[in-house]
């Protein structure tokens, strides 16, 4: 090779764009948004379930509307939709292409409220480093509250739909298990699975810190939520614990809304102890992180 063939290469090598840097890790992707433990619940643990966010001001693409449906899931998997009446909705459970699930869903919700009219999100592009994050283009003053729906009939609004699309939704709302949002205890849901109901609490701090609590109440015999019920163990999600009882069946959801509140007011007594764990609460500990499973 000549020095002329050399020197172009070398220019050529110079003109290079620069490197894309990958969105980095976030342990606890939804922190610093309003009830960031019912953002760990849309996205891990509900079936049908909705809630409206609202664009920061200057925030929202030209055109788009200012507050946009978050949704559980929507038909085929879409990461997002613009329906045809003008309502952008984004999709929590539409998987992950980095280590930040607010960059992912922020690139959603862009790509959404983008979108024309009647056309939904089939893919999104991969997340970077200067991808925003949901903190970036929300209101984070405004309220997040979660509907929890019996089936998808949200996904079309008040479309008409012909029979080929009524028979596919009802497919999808045979899924639904039967879920139930507590009422005195943010983030828990009582659910239906089977001939077996279980509650599911998504507890608000760290999850290193909520599993030693947890410890620390099942060394006591103090993590019941009420006769006849079990604590079968914990998972980690979005940086935070989220504990799961086995009920008896016969009852219902209210049937335990005192329960749950006395437990959480045990919870809460022994969440600030910084006390070493006994052995029998480091055995306790064990025992639970032995059947966490860790979601995404």
């Amino acid at each position: 090779m000549g020095k002329a063939s050399r020197r172009r290469k070398g220019a050529d090598t110079g003109s290079r764009p620069a490197r894309v840097e990958p969105a980095p890790f976030v342990a606890r992707p939804f922190e610093g948004l309003p009830n960031e433990t019912d953002w760990v619940a849309m996205r891990e643990i509900l079936p049908a379930a909705t809630a409206t966010v609202r664009f920061a001001k200057g925030k929202a693409p030209e055109g788009a509307p200012d507050e946009v449906t978050v949704a559980t899931v929507l038909p085929m998997a879409w990461p997002g939709l613009h329906r045809a009446d003008g309502a952008v909705l984004v999709s929590t459970q539409s998987g992950s292409v980095s280590g930040d699930a607010s960059r992912d869903l922020a690139t959603s919700l862009l790509a959404a409220a983008e979108a024309e009219q009647g056309v939904p999100v089939v893919h999104t592009p991969g997340s970077t480093a200067d991808s925003p994050r949901l903190q970036d283009l929300l209101d984070t003053t405004a309220d997040f509250e979660v509907t929890v729906h019996n089936g998808f009939e949200f996904w079309v609004g008040d479309s008409e739909l012909d029979a080929a699309a009524q028979e596919s939704l009802d497919r999808a709302n045979e899924s639904v298990i039967p879920t139930v949002r507590m009422a005195g205890t943010p983030s828990a849901y009582w659910c239906r699975i089977g001939e077996r109901t279980h509650i599911r609490l998504v507890l608000p701090d760290d999850e290193d810190v909520a599993t030693d609590a947890l410890a620390r109440l099942r060394a006591a015999g103090d993590d019941a939520v009420g006769a006849g019920t079990r604590l079968l163990g914990a998972f980690r999600a979005c940086g935070l614990l989220v504990p799961v009882w086995d009920l008896d069946p016969d009852k219902e959801a209210a049937d335990y809304e005192d329960e749950l509140a006395e437990f959480m007011e045990r919870y809460a007594a022994v969440l600030g102890s910084d006390a070493p764990l006994t052995p029998e609460e480091r055995r306790a500990r064990s025992g639970l992180l032995s059947r966490q499973v860790t979601l995404r």
